[in-house]
């Protein structure tokens, strides 16, 4: 067997967002496509010689020939090992687990999360270092680059390599050694929460829904859910990981998880329901009749922490993305530990992680973390939430009310625009930063605008700068409207407006969220012109 160099030249759009490169499977399958970006990571990374990398994804359509394509490239380049997960599957929280637990040099995560898959859906690919975490932008900057110069890549004609059996094999001179996808993850999982106080939960009758949405998220459900704690057969649904996600859209929001909502509202609900997304680093979490939001999900664990053995000496610090709403920030004083405010993507938490200033992290798009690993995770959310119920005995509806009570309730909401003609989103965000001057001082509604801007971050660690992550419009009683345009769309633009308010009195505490945002939303769509400037009149998703 030989080691070819295939001449190749670089192919436009190859720019990491912010978790990776994502496009339609169609663009994947285009010749030499997949080859020119990781091509463009080995050459990024150096000498690979007795280096390890970790490879595996979400099960989605396109993934066992990329790890294919992937495992022979590898071996072209000199890598001494990779660890992949049988079948070619890992989740993205599990891929950061092995990185860690094995020291490897990093790991590639075949992946689009929470995007729809099958051959007319979307695929992705990110690199992650060693810490982990996704590689941050310096890395994603110069893997770029390379793809803007790439020539020629190499790859091996040896066979592939049997990836559904455990076991050791080689290609080339590079050992292949296939892992059980779930086990070292789970082990890590099991040293963090009270599994016996959960066995006991649910041995007294207590009865749970977890939706994996026919997505990677089901083998760790049911194997942990199912298998460790006791859980009775059938508490994961759509559990087995489908390349299409079975029709599902795999983002777990009460509107792609209409299933186990439901479910969760009907007159024999579970007292517990929970859902994961494409590659199960996202969680929704929902007791009877009702869903709790991203944001006061981190704000509750963080005030809660102390519950869980992992936990149980406090926590350093907070850190959330900017968009996400200031609940957690409550908590973080009432602990007296620092928040941190950073821009969204995950890559922004590790360095706060790996300095030990944060324990634990959050964005309002289902994505709940701590310093376990460098990636958000689903699972890991859930079992924390059954901790939490476990230990207090208390509904999730009372656990939520009550949290209210003490810190008062964060009033959110965020509306999607999807698919919009990207330049005419570009055109509404640069009119939107040209206004922000003449905001501060107006009166809006029975609003007063405090300060307008367009939010940057210096990171407090290594100093570097980020820069245009959001448009804010905070008011003077706290009240925030924030514009910003995905990263993780592959299709058009998404523009996200995200709304907050901000009610201290419980006796106010039950108004339906888009009745109590209603005077905010008049305000964002009025200075956004956005019916005027996308043509839409209605967001796609309201979540």
């Amino acid at each position: 067997m030989a080691i070819l160099t295939v001449p190749t030249q670089p192919i436009p759009g190859q720019k990491p967002g912010t978790s990776g490169l994502r496009k339609k499977v169609a663009v994947f399958r285009q010749q030499h496509y997949l080859e020119n970006f990781v091509q463009s990571v080995f050459d990024t990374l150096g000498d690979l010689s007795g280096k390890t990398l970790v490879l595996g994804g979400d099960g989605r359509f396109h993934n066992r020939a990329a790890v294919h394509t992937i495992l022979r490239m590898a071996a072209a380049n000199g890598v001494a090992r990779v660890l992949v997960g049988r079948g070619g599957l890992l989740s993205t929280p599990a891929v950061s687990c092995v990185i860690r637990k094995h020291e490897a040099l990093g790991g590639i995560i075949l992946s689009a999360s929470h995007n729809p898959g099958g051959p007319d859906g979307d695929f992705g690919i990110k690199y992650n270092i060693g810490n982990g975490g996704p590689a941050p932008e310096g890395v994603t900057e110069a893997i770029y680059q390379r793809t803007t110069t790439i020539t020629q890549y190499r790859v091996s004609d040896d066979p592939d390599v049997d990836i559904d059996h455990i076991g050791r094999g080689y290609m080339e001179q590079m050992q292949v050694e296939v892992i059980d996808p779930v086990e070292d993850y789970a082990d890590m999982l099991e040293g963090l929460f009270d599994f016996d106080a959960i066995r006991k939960l649910f041995a007294g009758g207590f009865r749970m829904c977890f939706d994996a949405m026919s997505a990677i998220s089901g083998p760790y459900a049911q194997a942990i859910l199912e298998g460790r704690l006791g859980a009775p057969a059938g508490t994961v649904i759509n559990a087995v990981p489908l390349e299409d996600f079975g029709g599902h859209h795999p983002d777990p929001n009460p509107v792609n998880a209409a299933q186990l909502i439901e479910l969760m509202a009907g007159p024999d609900a579970p007292d517990f329901g929970a859902a994961s997304d494409g590659d199960a680093d996202r969680n929704m979490i929902v007791g009877r009749n009702f869903a709790v939001t991203p944001s006061d999900s981190l704000a509750i664990l963080a005030a809660n922490a102390q519950v869980a053995p992992g936990y149980r000496g406090g926590i350093a610090g907070i850190a959330r993305s900017m968009p996400t709403s200031r609940a957690a920030d409550r908590v973080a004083e009432a602990l007296g530990v620092k928040l941190y405010e950073t821009p969204t993507g995950w890559k922004y938490f590790g360095n706060l992680l790996d300095a030990g200033l944060a324990t634990l992290c959050g964005e309002e798009s289902y994505g709940t973390g701590s310093n376990h690993i460098r990636e958000k995770d689903g699972v890991w959310a859930v079992l924390f939430w059954l901790n939490l119920l476990a230990v207090t005995g208390k509904s999730v509806q009372q656990i939520v009310t009550e949290h209210w009570a003490r810190f008062g309730r964060n009033y959110y909401s965020r509306h999607d625009y999807e698919a919009i003609e990207s330049h005419a989103a570009q055109v509404l965000m640069d009119d939107l930063r040209i206004k922000l001057t003449n905001l501060p001082g107006q009166q809006m509604n029975h609003y007063t605008v405090d300060f307008a801007d367009d939010f940057s971050y210096t990171d407090p660690v290594d100093g570097s700068q980020s820069t245009q992550q959001g448009i804010r419009i905070v008011m003077t009683d706290g009240s925030r409207i924030v514009y910003r345009l995905s990263g993780t769309g592959t299709e058009g633009a998404t523009l996200r407006i995200y709304l907050e308010r901000y009610e201290a009195d419980p006796a106010l505490h039950n108004i339906p969220t888009q009745q109590a945002l209603a005077p905010l939303i008049a305000i964002a769509d009025s200075v956004a012109s956005i019916a005027l400037n996308t043509g839409r009149s209605n967001p796609t998703v309201i979540t």
